[in-house]
This record gives C-alpha cells, sequence and structure tokens, in this order.
C-alpha cells in the first residue's frame, strides 16, 4: 500500500430538519389546536483513531464526507428523526487542522481516541412550541439549521519513543532492520528510503521500545533539497534522536564531521524544538575501519565536531556495538519517563490526591 501521510478533505454534518406547521384535524374535534412537530439534529462527523490503519491515503481520494441531514417535522405531534453519523477512522497518530483558522482540531494519540470535526445542524421547532393563551392558532415554524462546514487538513505523525537521521546511505535502514522487526529496502544508491519505516525493539520480554527510520536529509533540504523537510514531522513525538554518522565513506570527498553539521544545520531550519531534542551520535560502518585506527578516528571526529553529545561506534550490517546502542537507549528512555512523571506528580496542586478518593 502507497504510503501517504498528508491529505486535505471537506467535511459537513447534516443538516436539521425544518419544523411543521400543522393542526389537528378528527372528526368532531373542529378545534384540535396546533400538533406540528420538530425536525430531526443533523448527523455529526466524528473522527477516530484505529491502531489498525498506517496511511490516509483512504482520504487522498475519497475528500469529500457529509453526515445524514435530519428529518422534518411532521403533524400529529411526529418528531423527525436524527441525521446519520459517520466516523472517519485514521491512523493514531494524525492531527487534524482546520485549514481556514489554523486550530489544531484534535491530535489522534491513542486507540479508539474520537474528535468531533463538524456539528450537525439543530432541527427546526414546530408550532406546538409557540401555542400560548394568547396565540391559540400559531403558523410559526423554524427551518433547520446547516450543519457545520470545514476544509481539515489531516497530517500523520507517527509515533515511536527513537527517531533515526542522517545522510543519505549512513547506513540508517541496515541498522533498523539489525536491531528491530522492521525490514525496510536496502540498496547501495541514495534515497533508497522514501517514506518512514517503523520497526519495534524487543531486547527482553519487559524491555522494547518502538524506533523509527525516515528518509535521508541532505545541506539544502530546506530549499527543496533531496526530499526535503517532507517526512521529518515524524520526529516529533519521539523522545531521543540518533544521528547516524557514516564514519567509513567510499567517496573520500564527503567528511563525516560536515555531514553531522549539516544534518544539524537543517534540523535548526525546519523546527527548533526539533533540534532541543537529546540527540546522540552513531558512528556507523566502524567494521571498515582498522581496529587500531578507531579509537584515533573517533578522538579526531569529537575533536573537530567540538559535541559533548554522547557517542556510540556500531556496525549495522555485522551488529556490532548495536546491543549496547539499544539498551542505552532503553536505559535512557526508562529515565525519562520517570523524570516525566516525577514533573507532573511536583505540578499537581494541592489536595488533588484527596480529590480523587470517593
Amino acid at each position: 500500500m502507497k504510503f501517504i501521510d498528508e491529505a486535505r478533505i471537506e467535511v459537513t454534518g447534516g443538516r436539521g430538519g425544518n419544523g411543521c406547521a400543522s393542526f389537528r384535524r378528527e372528526k368532531f374535534i373542529p378545534k384540535g389546536g396546533p400538533d406540528g412537530g420538530d425536525g430531526g439534529r443533523g448527523g455529526d462527523v466524528w473522527a477516530v483513531a484505529d491502531r489498525n490503519i498506517n496511511t490516509l491515503i483512504d482520504y487522498r481520494y475519497a475528500r469529500r464526507h457529509a453526515a445524514g441531514n435530519g428529518e422534518h417535522g411532521r403533524g400529529s405531534d411526529c418528531f423527525g428523526a436524527g441525521g446519520n453519523d459517520i466516523e472517519l477512522r485514521m491512523p493514531v497518530g494524525t492531527v487534524i487542522t482546520d485549514e481556514t483558522s489554523g486550530d489544531v482540531i484534535a491530535d489522534l494519540a491513542r486507540h479508539g481516541q474520537r474528535a468531533l470535526v463538524a456539528r450537525g445542524g439543530k432541527g427546526g421547532l414546530g408550532n406546538l412550541h409557540f401555542k400560548s393563551s394568547t396565540n391559540r392558532a400559531p403558523r410559526q415554524h423554524t427551518p433547520g439549521e446547516p450543519g457545520e462546514h470545514r476544509w481539515l487538513r489531516l497530517e500523520l505523525r507517527v509515533l515511536a519513543d527513537v527517531g533515526l537521521l542522517g545522510m543519505p546511505n549512513a547506513g540508517k535502514s541496515t541498522l533498523i532492520a539489525a536491531v528491530s522487526n522492521a525490514r525496510p529496502r536496502i540498496a547501495d544508491y541514495p534515497f533508497t528510503t522514501l517514506h518512514p519505516h517503523l520497526g519495534m525493539v524487543r531486547l527482553a520480554p519487559e524491555a522494547g521500545f518502538v524506533i523509527a527510520d525516515v528518509p535521508g536529509l541532505i545541506e539544502g533540504a530546506a530549499d527543496g533539497a533531496g526530499l526535503g523537510h517532507q517526512f521529518l514531522r515524524h520526529l516529533s513525538r519521539t523522545r531521543l534522536l540518533l544521528h547516524v554518522i557514516d564514519i567509513a565513506p567510499l567517496d573520500t570527498a564527503r567528511d563525516p564531521v560536515k555531514d553531522a553539521r549539516a544534518v544539524a544545520a537543517e534540523l535548526k531550519k525546519h523546527d527548533l524544538e526539533l533540534a532541543r531534542k537529546p540527540r546522540w551520535l552513531v558512528l556507523n560502518k566502524i567494521d571498515l575501519l582498522p581496529v587500531e585506527e578507531r579509537d584515533a578516528r573517533v578522538a579526531e571526529f569529537r575533536r573537530r565536531l567540538r559535541t559533548r553529545a554522547p557517542i556510540f561506534c556500531v556496525s549495522a550490517a555485522s551488529g556490532e556495538g548495536c546491543q549496547d546502542l539499544m539498551w542505552a537507549v532503553h536505559r535512557f528512555l526508562l529515565q525519562s519517563k520517570a523524570a516525566a512523571a516525577a514533573t507532573v506528580d511536583e505540578s499537581a496542586p494541592i489536595g488533588a490526591e484527596a480529590a480523587r478518593v470517593p
């Protein structure tokens, strides 16, 4: 199935039914009075997160979605039936934005989460509501209200704990295939990865996390070079970024330090919040260097880059150093989750615990 992570759709709530102006007419009851019923309410449009869907391709071609209209009211105190609601099932991680105002309507971050994206119109009132002691034969009735109409922008951001980024051919796809159950296409030419891949890293029955691989980033991506920043949004939910760097490029003109700086600069151009995330440097293809030269090459890399970020040396092809890296990532994620939980507890108002006790 083709991976689609953006879509633009039109949603319309159902129109409310009109109220009815009617009078009771039966034998021997010449003045039965008003009996016009109300119109039914228009249906709503709901967005629902579904973990069994992983792409927005359904909304690339089906762009108009309208709920059912309410029925009109009728005589004999008959109220119109409400319109049918519709549910738009979307992948978990979809962000829904109102295209006109730019407001985020919903962020579907968990399975089964529902969001109302277009409300149905109210039904009109029948003349039954307008009778009084001075108005015994009302002919007033109100029409149904139109449903809410919106143009929405759907943007899928995959849910992952760790994200891989780096230059093309740095070995990201090989690394995610070596440490997780993901099986992306691997080849010896740039931009083999054309859309994000998710993989589950399982270190032990109780230890695991989700890792994401996105297409390679090159210098000038902010200006549209390569695949641009199109897929960096998928790293926005991650807790940690693994910056994969080819420490032994076959092209002698390439410099690992310049590649690392170029990717960091493109991150800042795209999103400062993303650039501020913890980012570890993963020097890949260490097996292509002689054993006696590895320490000196890594020390030279750190000195020139002038970074204090953790550096890990791995070989995705042979598996060397991959398990140590994954266990370090697992420990970092446990610490970050514990710190986040402690922050939430400290920010809770006094008496909040007591308020939760029935």
